[in-house]
């Protein structure tokens, strides 16, 4: 009987992500609308596809690597100190998962835009704007502003569960606080961090409301995808940086999962 209880994930899945997904792989088959080489073919030897992968691989990294850091830290100064208003402060970091991507970009550019609080300040203090909104690293705030909430809630939890008598042994032993966090904490937090880090990575590379609000000249895939699409009806090109893309996230998240199942085994 028991199998039979899967037939309704199993259809879901096909249906909404296997088919789909197959039908974008072989349409990147096709020839490319103006090489007329296959699409696949086509990414490999024209370098702006390969710079636009390269910048969101890059960004990605980054927006992971800052994203897991800082959480880290808050996760376990939240862990381990009970205060008034802690709860208000895990709800107000955890917000921003109500804001689709749009009004990210929009809130990037009320800060680092031509009008927003950072150009203001500027023309008060020097007489010129200060603004970052419509580049990579205005981009690099916007994911990282969404990819904090998803990671700062696991790192909390992860924190709570570490032993914390490993710490007071380490100490004993004469560890100062630096080796007790490289050699205790942060191994047991290792598969907590991997794959929070992993989840962080896998939504910034495919993350495209942010970028479209912020500006389309950004040489990101998302949006390289959306103008081979709609500017040049190039559907085959669309559909291989697509599966690419795709790709790229699933083996983030397959390798963090190796690195996260091992780091458990270990510990």
């Amino acid at each position: 009987m028991v199998p039979w209880m899967l037939v309704p994930a199993l259809v879901f899945f096909a249906a909404f992500w296997l088919l789909p997904f197959a039908a974008l792989v072989m349409m990147g088959t096709q020839p490319d609308n103006n090489t007329r080489m296959t699409a696949y073919w086509t990414i490999l030897v024209h370098v702006q596809y390969l710079r636009s992968l390269g910048i969101t691989v890059l960004l990605s990294l980054l927006v992971s690597l800052s994203a897991v850091a800082i959480c880290a830290i808050v996760g376990c100064f939240l862990a381990r100190h009970h205060f008034v208003g802690r709860s208000l402060l895990l709800a107000v970091l955890t917000f921003p998962l109500a804001f689709p991507g749009v009004v990210v970009g929009f809130l990037v550019v009320m800060l680092a835009g031509r009008q927003g609080l950072l150009a203001q300040v500027g023309l008060a203090l020097v007489g010129e704007r200060w603004m970052f909104a419509y580049s990579l690293s205005g981009l690099f705030i916007g994911y990282l502003y969404f990819s904090i909430p998803r990671v700062v809630m696991t790192l909390v939890a992860a924190c709570e569960k570490l032993d914390t008598s490993l710490e007071e042994a380490a100490r004993s032993l004469g560890a100062n606080p630096w080796r007790v966090i490289w050699d205790v904490i942060v191994p047991g937090m290792s598969p907590a961090l991997f794959s929070s880090g992993a989840l962080c990575f896998a939504t910034s590379m495919g993350a495209f409301g942010t970028a479209f609000t912020l500006g389309t000249d950004l040489n990101v895939l998302p949006l390289t995808i959306y103008g081979e699409f709609t500017n040049y009806a190039n559907f085959a090109t669309a559909a291989a940086l697509s599966v690419v893309m795709g790709g790229v996230a699933w083996l983030a998240l397959v390798l963090a999962r190796r690195l996260a199942g091992e780091h458990r085994g270990g510990g």
